[in-house]
């Protein structure tokens, strides 16, 4: 048992370190996930929705506090609960979202690895029955440096937390984990490998027959059955292959002009999922730094899911010389965490990506 608890904390310590650390690294990647959850098609909780951002900080300040406090030993009773606790709480998001097929991505380790819902869930399980463990020899746990030793370090742990949230909240996260890093080719990223996994669907028919219900189960023959049909249900049993980019488009007008746009030599793309929670002073520094770029013979586009009516007063408010694009807002939260964010291509490779506090640190 000794031993075993000993594994288990050293597991659960930095597993949750190592969650926390990912997320508070991209807390507006991890609110947008939160708010999914909130949505109303999912728990219907959109009371929560403005209170999305602090939740997150909550969150990931406290999964990685509980990791630090468990390592050392310190508060021992407090943390152990606290964590099963926890635990319990995510264990019950990741089985409504994989029993349910709400949500295809509980974001517990940010972009940096994608869980599946009940990949999540069981990893919840897990964690679970180690927490458990943990509870149940807690005499073993004995605490690691002094008193005070204890309480400084985990003193230095939450200021760490919170100045580090404070630089990527006000710039961009320090790791990039997302399709469209700095260096990534968005065109490579959206093609599909010519050997790529496809779908298998599973298909279950059912037929009257003879006044009583069949089931036949095929992958995608019509079965040959003598009744009547009454329906047919279809399971993805294995996923197929999915490009890293494949829902990104630059339309006008129903238009997808991305193929020649990301061809340019040439090109800065000024990018707000939103206009409505946009910062709307930076676009008056965007005025100035449009001419910029195009006297350096950068090509110059905006990109939102907003409307166009939208779009347009926001080009006459602010004397924008440049037209706007749609693009999916999910795509756009997924591009940049900044609202606006600007990006540099050359030939769709992306050379520069910056918050709308850093416009200075372009280099043109």
């Amino acid at each position: 048992m000794k031993y075993l608890v000993g594994f288990s904390r050293l597991f659960v310590g930095f597993l949750f370190i190592f969650s926390g650390f990912v997320k508070l690294n991209d807390p507006v990647g991890f609110t947008f996930k939160l708010e999914e959850y909130f949505s109303e098609a999912v728990l219907n909780l959109t009371f929560l929705l403005p209170y999305a951002l602090g939740f997150a900080l909550l969150v990931v300040v406290l999964e990685i506090l509980l990791g630090v406090m468990l390592l050392l030993g310190f508060r021992i009773r407090f943390t152990l609960w606290s964590l099963f606790l926890m635990i319990v709480f995510f264990g019950f998001l990741t089985f409504y979202s994989a029993y349910f097929n709400k949500v295809t991505d509980c974001g517990c380790f940010g972009d940096a690895v994608n869980l599946s819902p009940w990949g999540s869930f069981t990893k919840d399980m897990v964690l679970l029955v180690f927490i458990v463990i943990l509870i149940l020899g807690k005499r073993f746990i004995k605490p690691i440096f002094g008193p005070n030793s204890r309480r400084v370090i985990t003193a230095l742990a939450l200021v760490f937390c919170v100045l580090f949230a404070y630089h990527v909240l006000n710039h961009l996260p320090v790791i990039d984990f997302r399709p469209y890093k700095i260096g990534a080719n968005i065109q490579e990223g959206m093609v599909m490998p010519e050997d790529a996994q496809k779908p298998v669907f599973e298909y279950a028919w059912k037929f009257n027959v003879n006044g009583e219900e069949e089931v036949v189960v095929t992958n995608g023959d019509y079965p040959s059955v003598d009744g009547e049909f009454i329906d047919v249900e279809t399971t993805e049993i294995v996923k197929g292959y999915e490009p890293p980019i494949h829902d990104f488009t630059i339309e006008q007008e129903g238009v997808d002009y991305a193929p020649e746009l990301l061809a340019e030599p040439k090109l800065m793309m000024i990018i707000s999922y939103n206009l409505d929670n946009s910062d709307l002073e930076a676009f008056t520094a965007l005025a100035q730094l449009i001419p910029k770029a195009k006297d350096k013979g950068y090509k110059v586009i905006g990109m939102s899911a907003s409307s166009p009516e939208e779009t347009a007063a926001l080009i006459k408010k602010y004397n924008l010389d440049t037209e706007f694009y749609f693009t999916d807002e999910t795509a756009l939260k997924t591009v940049v965490r900044s609202n606006p964010g600007l990006l540099t291509l050359e030939k769709g490779t992306i050379t520069q990506k910056v918050h709308f506090n850093d416009m200075d640190d372009l280099v043109f």
